[in-house]
């Protein structure tokens, strides 16, 4: 077996979490060893410490126990500490050491679930991908930072992918303010921050990864996902994040009528526009729920498969798809794909800004609803800008046919059960 060995930027953030701070986040692009490092910190305080617990906490209990249960956790515990003896109750989320040691996964996502396992006491908390998570439920899981172990200070463990400026990890850990009145923290030297990158883990990565994968993201998000960059909101743009993130759910009403916004790309090679992909629903309750974002880069053959299979899995009533640049070959070519889907031609006949500012009033209102995290289409939407629009936002076009659909009309009332 190779040696173990910590990159330089992983000994310096260990550093740090050995720090007096009782709040440490690592901060920066994507695979730049931030993960790894903190489940290393987490083991080594659960080996340490017999019968202490521990907690994982990520917005979706599917997705901590995927990347952290059944990636890197058990990387983790295999090549640092390949000497303790371990087992993981993959039906209960939970490690379980020798010593009577615990890391619990947790999903906010499940609410009987996540309320039973923070019922429970722990010595630390880490609050994987934080920028997914809403600061009421981070301080929640807070209270739970209470169990009484001699040999370890509790503390709290963060990381992300910086999003915008305006999100509570920005306004707590670099502007070390409170983000619900934006006074000044109480203990500010308590809340500490390291940025970490991929280029410090070139060694453990791909040879291609840093050159061809992340040097090849549009601007935004290559400042995000390879230099770890905190992004500046457009002040042009129609969307903002405060507009999205604080109408975010995770549980659905019963729902009125389900469509699919489809924004059809001309060509299928890889310099092509995506196509967008948005499902979208109207709710008994008069709002509106963007259920999945599904764009892609694919042949027509390709997109038009996608769109049948999102069709069926949302049991949707119709499909309303552009058809400026494509005529009647997109309305054939999804009639091909699908018999049984309901399809619904629509032209621009009116400009972009036009279309999309009605739909951006909703959001101002507070009565959209996006059913998780849609990164890119977020993206899209807080980048696109009257005054420079630039590239066209596909995903956001999709979105924008699909909520103006759901506008009008009506339909019979029916459960759908968010997954």
């Amino acid at each position: 077996m190779t040696r173990f060995a910590y990159t330089a930027a992983q000994q310096d953030a260990l550093k740090l979490l050995a720090s007096p701070a009782h709040h440490i986040m690592l901060f920066g692009g994507s695979r730049s060893g931030k993960s790894f490092v903190l489940c290393c910190a987490l083991a080594a305080r659960a080996l340490r410490a017999p019968g202490s617990r521990h907690a994982v906490i990520r917005r979706h209990c599917r997705s901590c126990r995927n990347s952290i249960g059944n990636d890197t956790m058990p990387k983790v515990l295999q090549r640092r500490f390949n000497k303790a003896r371990w087992n993981f109750n993959r039906t209960e989320g939970v490690f379980r050491f020798a010593n009577n040691s615990e890391i619990w996964l947790i999903g906010l996502d499940e609410a009987d679930r996540a309320d039973k396992i923070l019922g429970k006491e722990f010595a630390t908390v880490y609050f994987n991908e934080c920028s997914e998570l809403e600061y009421s439920g981070v301080q929640t899981a807070l209270t739970r930072l209470a169990q009484n172990v001699p040999t370890l200070v509790n503390k709290a463990f963060y990381d992300c992918n910086p999003p915008g400026r305006r999100h509570w990890t920005y306004r707590v850990f670099m502007e070390k303010l409170n983000p619900i009145d934006r006074t000044a923290l109480v203990n500010p030297d308590d809340y500490a921050a390291m940025l970490i990158n991929p280029a410090a883990n070139r060694e453990n990565l791909p040879d291609d990864y840093i050159e061809n994968t992340l040097r090849s993201l549009p601007r935004r998000q290559r400042a995000r996902f390879l230099e770890g960059q905190w992004l500046d909101e457009n002040e042009n743009s129609l969307w903002k994040m405060d507009m999205i993130s604080p109408y975010r759910v995770t549980a659905l009403p019963q729902l009125l009528r389900i469509v699919i916004g489809v924004d059809p790309a001309v060509t299928g090679n890889s310099g092509s526009d995506l196509t967008g992909i948005v499902a979208a629903a109207r709710g008994t309750d008069g709002e509106y729920y963007i259920l999945a974002d599904r764009s892609m880069r694919g042949s027509p053959a390709q997109w038009a498969a996608e769109v049948s299979k999102l069709y069926h899995q949302f049991a949707a009533d119709r499909v309303v798809a552009e058809v400026n640049n494509g005529g009647e070959l997109v309305a054939a070519l999804l009639n091909g794909t699908d018999r049984d889907l309901a399809f619904k031609a629509v032209r621009a006949s009116r400009g972009k800004l036009v279309r999309a500012e009605p739909i951006a009033a909703l959001y101002e209102k507070g009565i959209v609803h996006h059913a998780g995290n849609f990164p890119e289409l977020e993206e899209e939407m807080c980048s696109y800008s009257p005054v420079n629009s630039g590239k066209s936002p596909d995903r956001m076009d999709a979105l924008v046919w699909a909520l103006t659909e759901l506008s009008d009309g009506s339909s019979t009332a029916r459960k759908f059960f968010f997954a």
